[in-house]
């Protein structure tokens, strides 16, 4: 029987959420496997976009790859926003977005979203604007569905760009104070999602 590794990681902004770059024109992007020694056969459970951070699980196995990324599954976002987001916005948010998706509209599931207030206390970005160009806001949104950028494009369609996106919960896994770049081994993720 074949003996599986499992990890849960800190993705660091500007990484790519693989371990082989396969884009012929960005040959130097960071790339998860620069963050520890994963064994042969390793792959992200869902991703996060080069400009996303936070939690993102990692597996040599693909069946446990496929139950996390179901819908069955919650995975929860803290994002910053360009402006004060209003509770019209966030209710928008709540009940579904028409988003493009591949030349076509989708309808966003309708999920939880509030405002986060105090923010939350993350490290400062220096590529985010700070606020001297102006007021921002933070949410949580969280989502059991995973399109293509699909919270980026959320918070455009109702009209407050997103600044920051940091995933902090996937089931019952929480990033709490782990550190950008932190990773951390364990024997069976399924039991902790």
């Amino acid at each position: 029987m074949k003996v599986h590794h499992h990890f849960i990681i800190h993705k660091p902004f500007g990484y790519l959420s693989q371990f082989v770059n396969n884009q012929n024109r960005r040959r130097n992007k960071k790339l998860l496997g620069e963050l520890g020694n994963f064994p042969v056969g390793t792959m992200s459970i869902g991703r996060l976009d080069e400009n996303s951070e936070g939690l993102l699980l990692l597996t040599t196995d693909g069946r446990v790859s496929e139950k996390i990324r179901s819908n069955t599954i919650e995975k929860e976002y803290y994002v910053q926003v360009d402006g004060l987001i209003t509770d019209e916005a966030i209710n928008k948010i709540k009940s579904g977005v028409e988003i493009a998706l591949k030349r076509r509209t989708y309808l966003t599931s309708p999920c939880s979203s509030f405002r986060l207030d105090p923010p939350p206390d993350f490290e400062p970005l220096k590529r985010v604007r700070d606020e001297r160009h102006g007021p921002t806001s933070w949410l949580s949104v969280t989502i059991s569905e995973g399109k293509f950028r699909q919270v980026r494009k959320m918070t455009a369609m109702v009209g407050f760009p997103t600044l920051r996106l940091v995933r902090v919960r996937i089931g019952n896994i929480h990033l709490n104070d782990m550190r950008p770049g932190e990773i951390i081994e364990v024997d069976d993720i399924l039991k902790k999602v």
